[in-house]
């Protein structure tokens, strides 16, 4: 199946039934704490990865995250950062609009962004711990990109896939996407039902027990 094919597909999903089948299968991808930093839309695209470091000399260097930006041709990307320093910045509104002029769908930080009402203004997506005024100027650097970093606990490769919305960020290794897509939406089908139970009347004792969700596992195996 194509690239946009399970991107499209991804889409139609949710962070919470992704999480589930990252469950089902005994995977890692859910983390904690990268939530929306303004109330932006939802992101799901691949991994273009950025790793940070400390700044440890006064020397001048280019500024972090542009060259990645510069050197991005397609329009299926999410840049994801890790590495920051607590407290201090790793985006600007400037990053964002030029992200936005190459098409990025959004960002997701391993930390802070500033200037978040500026990301807001223009309706670029960005995921992270929190907000700061804090630059990273002389405070950190960029050290790598395409390379495998850690996200709250999560190992991210180049080119895996993200979903963030509301409820946070999930990330899928490419080996297991398309298992996970077909499990999350036969989940997604399930659950839809569950919820139609419910509101028919039926018991939620007896639509929420354990054995419909086992059943979701009995039919993936």
């Amino acid at each position: 199946m194509t690239q946009s094919c399970l991107l499209e597909r991804l889409a139609l999903l949710d962070t919470n039934t992704v999480s589930d089948a990252l469950d089902f299968l005994g995977l890692p991808g859910a983390t904690v704490g990268l939530r929306p930093l303004w109330s932006c839309p939802k992101i799901v695209g691949r991994a273009s990865t950025v790793l940070l470091a400390a700044k440890t000399d006064r020397a001048p260097t280019v500024h972090l995250i542009t060259p990645v930006i510069e050197q991005i041709r397609s329009d299926d990307r999410v840049l994801v950062i890790s590495g920051g320093i607590e407290g201090v910045s790793c985006w600007g509104d400037i990053l964002a609009n030029a992200a936005t002029a190459k098409q990025v769908r959004g960002t997701v930080i391993d930390g802070c962004s500033r200037d978040i009402d500026g990301s807001a203004e223009i309706g670029y997506p960005v995921y992270g711990r929190g907000v700061t005024m804090v630059s990273a100027r002389n405070r950190v650097v960029q050290i790598d990109a395409a390379v495998t970093i850690d996200v709250a606990g999560i190992k991210v490769s180049e080119d895996d896939y993200v979903i963030a919305d509301n409820c946070g960020t999930v990330f899928i290794a490419q080996a297991h996407i398309d298992a996970i897509i077909d499990l999350a939406e036969r989940i997604a089908h399930r659950q839809n039902g569950m919820v139609e139970a419910v509101r028919s009347d039926r018991s939620v004792a007896e639509v929420m027990h354990d054995s419909q969700f086992e059943a979701i596992q009995a039919e993936h195996v």
